[in-house]
């Protein structure tokens, strides 16, 4: 559905040209101090229009609290927050309903809700709504003490050169996917549980809850099936459970092991390309070219890494809660 963990419950909800966006959290420990102030890095990270090759579409994305925060701090009641959509061209989508677009959830919407869905913008299948986790790993990343979530972008289109990677797809006048990787110190050890809720299954699940996530892998992921077990082994090197290497990515049989997470993540091109492409027009039957309008992202990866530090963040707070490791907030 629309929610996400266990004691640090994540519910987002709203539609790209909808009213707001919003999400409410549940289980957010009482006594935390939180501010307008402390969401705008990292609201501003995730913002398209601010650089080469995302969205001209700009939105303030001040937070509104509207319930769970008194005298700057949280309440432990549930804690509510919205984000208003004022930027938005819904007359673009509506010129197209009956032309679904190719790699976006048009057409699944569609036949899922028997036509109720709100199609403007994608609706609550938009990346507009990564502004609600970025806001969740904001609390989450408090919550995590002396532990640190950092992303950065690897590659754009096969390229390490990210600025060549990105020209490539202006000059083909086509959008392009990347490579992201987030790695987390400062964790200790014994997180997580062997199968359906290990560390990777339940990062995993988050991470595939960003729009445009193709993959994943974790240590030397799928580098692994071309190695011999005592080249792919991490030698322990003392009680602490530091290893010599780190091919596990900082995690053994689901549950971690004190070192480095390191993960991967795959992000597609963007599915809006100006590019003619073929479709379907569901009020004639017939296969006819199309091109999308609008405002769009021309690769997507530029505005992940915030969104994936934020979902791993919420990840790991809710697995510090579970095990009783953030203590009772002052």
């Amino acid at each position: 559905m629309n929610s996400f963990g266990r004691i640090f419950k994540i519910t987002i909800f709203g539609e790209s040209h909808g009213e707001s966006v919003g999400l409410n959290i549940d289980g957010c420990p009482a006594g935390l101090p939180l501010t307008v102030e402390d969401f705008l890095v990292d609201i501003e990270r995730r913002k398209g229009g601010t650089q080469k090759g995302t969205t001209p579409r700009k939105e303030d994305d001040l937070p509104i609290f509207k319930s769970g925060l008194f005298n700057n701090k949280t309440t432990g009641a549930p804690l509510t927050i919205l984000f208003e959509n004022k930027n938005t061209r819904s007359g673009d989508y509506e010129k197209q309903r009956a032309v679904p677009r190719p790699g976006h959830a048009d057409l699944v919407a569609h036949q899922k809700f028997g036509g109720h869905e709100d199609f403007r913008g994608g609706g609550h299948f938009s990346g507009r709504l990564t502004v609600c986790l970025v806001a969740a790993g904001v609390i989450a990343k408090k919550l995590l003490g002396n532990a640190t979530v950092t992303a950065n972008i690897l590659e754009i289109g096969g390229e390490k050169d990210l600025e060549k990677g990105l020209q490539n797809a202006i000059d083909a006048k086509d959008s392009i996917g990347g490579i992201v990787e987030c790695r987390v110190s400062g964790l200790p050890a014994g997180l997580g549980e062997p199968f359906f809720d290990s560390v990777e299954s339940l990062i995993s699940h988050a991470v595939f809850a960003i729009p445009a996530i193709r993959g994943i892998e974790f240590g030397t992921g799928f580098a692994a099936a071309r190695m011999f077990g005592v080249d792919h082994n991490d030698a322990i090197e003392d009680m602490n459970g530091k290893t010599r290497t780190n091919h596990a990515g900082g995690i053994v049989g689901g549950i971690t092991n004190g070192n480095e997470i390191v993960f991967r993540i795959a992000v597609k091109p963007t599915s809006s390309t100006p590019k003619e492409q073929q479709t379907l027009n569901w009020e004639t039957g017939a296969i006819e070219p199309f091109s999308v309008k609008g405002r769009h992202d021309l690769c997507i990866a530029l505005r992940v890494p915030v969104v994936l530090e934020a979902v791993t963040a919420m990840v790991l707070a809710d697995l510090l809660l579970l095990e009783q490791r953030i203590k009772r907030i002052a």
